[in-house]
């Protein structure tokens, strides 16, 4: 059954399409990849899957409903939640306190929030760093608080935006694991990514865009072997 269903959406920003009659659907507890080369469009479809931009053209529709109009609040309130490329923690919050920002979208209650919090903050293995400033963490952790407080608003649906970007070898395989841990309890999510070793690991299937156009759309081994995609952004080495 699919979770998100993104019909013929184009968003023009002046004359210039970001993106142009963009159709798929993500299934629920599926892991939906989404690449490309850069400036394909692909942060502009998760600010419009997401409230932040309105789609010039189109329909999204999230667990049965339209989604078109409504806000990026109202949206979370709806069950999916989106990370950013730029990690932007509030730095002189310790991590539990940013997280229970995000479970005050679920909960007026400060223990509740608290609770839900260190959930959390236990899923992404930041639970001894609970009472750290936020600002004093490392980048890769920085990547799992973000991760953590987007979960504590208990959502459907996790949008990751190049989660794994500027992290080591080793940073990266500790967010795959995290990702492919949170399929297991059932959250579906799509995730952009560049790095395709990993984005071929942990996707069920894979959206490709090119200039603003869904250039492909298949599984992970369907995608690498298609030579539209090797020619546009694979290149010859992944040939």
């Amino acid at each position: 059954m699919a979770i998100l269903e993104i019909s013929h959406v184009s968003r023009f920003f002046g004359g210039l399409a970001a993106n142009a009659d963009v159709s798929f659907s993500v299934e629920e507890g599926r892991i939906m990849g989404l690449i490309g080369p850069n400036g394909a469009g692909k942060t502009t479809l998760f600010n419009c899957i997401t409230g932040y931009y309105p789609p010039s053209r189109g329909e999204i529709r999230f667990d049965g409903r339209s989604l078109n109009g409504l806000q990026p609040d109202r949206i979370c309130k709806l069950g999916m939640v989106r990370t950013w490329q730029k990690v932007r923690p509030l730095a002189k919050l310790s991590v539990l306190d940013n997280v229970m920002i995000g479970a005050l979208a679920r909960t007026h209650s400060l223990n509740k929030a608290r609770e839900l919090a260190m959930v959390q903050l236990t899923v992404v293995g930041l639970e001894r760093r609970a009472d750290f400033l936020a600002g004093g963490l490392p980048i890769g952790e920085r990547k799992k608080l973000e991760v953590a407080r987007a979960l504590a608003t208990q959502p459907k649906l996790l949008l990751l935006d190049e989660v794994m970007g500027g992290l080591n070898p080793a940073e990266s395989e500790e967010i795959i694991q995290l990702i492919l841990a949170i399929k297991q309890q059932g959250l579906t999510q799509m995730v952009i990514e560049h790095d395709m070793k990993a984005i071929m690991r942990i996707s069920d299937r894979i959206v490709v865009l090119n200039s603003g156009e869904k250039l492909a759309e298949g599984t992970p081994e369907e995608v690498v072997s298609n030579q539209d995609v090797v020619d546009a952004y694979l290149g010859e080495s992944h040939a």
